[in-house]
């Protein structure tokens, strides 16, 4: 019994801890975690008061449903009410019930519209980055640091370094400025696929003949993972983002190194090669 309620306690106050605020690890998803990823970006942050806005006024009004149906079963069971009411209108109750959902509705709309012409797009950024969706790989570019650019593709699990992360591990990782407006521009050349950031509350469609357009300032530096989030075909699951948010300091040497290891650009795998590592990653 006493290793029960320890149990139970423990559950209790790890489902508590996981809407406390913060996730477990930043930039990255935690076993059994429950909520958003820490945020990193302004963006993300409006989308995290905009979930806990949704949450408290969903929460209550799933309470305020279930005492009135606890009321209603206590009050007005045949036992406790043999002779039924024959009311059929009630002005007050009909003004209220259409009221206070419109109220409710403005409360959600203010702040939804808001949120979207927020992340929307950001005038006058500091730089660019180009992102191309591939079956099954990324490309970037980055124009306004000399246009140089590469591919960014899986490491498979039998090549990860210790503390690598299986699945989200890549070979060239992309590096961005903290506290910098950036705007990222997205393409695909085959298919749909979708650059998706949750830190970063980025995700948006990357549409072949399209570029899409959305922005992100980085608050902190760290190591942050996506995935892409449209299938996209057999290899869909094999597209993890590793974004690295250094200081402008580093990210402008960082930016003279890459440069010259990028001078050539990297040619794009053949398809049936793709096929082969995607069907290694498995297993």
């Amino acid at each position: 019994m006493t290793l029960r309620l320890h149990a139970l306690i423990t559950g209790a106050a790890l489902f508590l801890l996981s809407f406390g605020g913060s996730a477990l690890a930043d930039g990255i998803a935690t076993p059994w975690q429950m909520n958003f990823q820490e945020a990193a970006s302004p963006v993300m942050e409006r989308i995290e008061d905009f979930h806990n806005l949704l949450f408290w006024i969903i929460t209550i009004i799933t309470l305020f449903v279930l005492i009135l149906l606890i009321y209603v079963i206590v009050k007005f069971n045949e036992k406790a009410n043999p002779v039924p009411s024959k009311t059929t209108h009630n002005t007050f109750i009909e003004v209220v019930w259409t009221v206070v959902p419109i109220i409710i509705l403005v409360v959600i709309a203010v702040p939804s519209f808001k949120l979207l012409f927020f992340q929307d797009k950001y005038e006058n950024p500091d730089m660019t980055l180009k992102v191309v969706g591939h079956q099954w790989y990324w490309s970037y570019k980055y124009p306004d640091q000399g246009d140089f650019g590469f591919d960014s593709q899986m490491v498979q699990t039998e090549d990860l370094k210790p503390g690598q992360p299986r699945l989200l591990t890549v070979d060239n990782t992309v590096v961005l400025p903290i506290d910098t407006n950036i705007r990222v521009l997205q393409t695909a050349d085959d298919v749909i696929h979708n650059w998706a950031m949750p830190a970063f509350g980025l995700k948006l469609d990357a549409v072949p003949g399209r570029t899409n357009e959305n922005w992100v300032r980085i608050t902190k530096p760290g190591d942050y993972y996506g995935q892409c989030s449209e299938l996209c075909g057999v290899g869909h699951a094999y597209m993890p983002i590793h974004v690295k948010a250094v200081s402008k300091e580093e990210f402008a040497a960082w930016v003279a190194t890459a440069k010259a290891k990028y001078a050539d650009s990297m040619p794009a795998p053949a398809a049936g090669e793709t096929l082969v590592k995607v069907a290694q990653a498995k297993d």
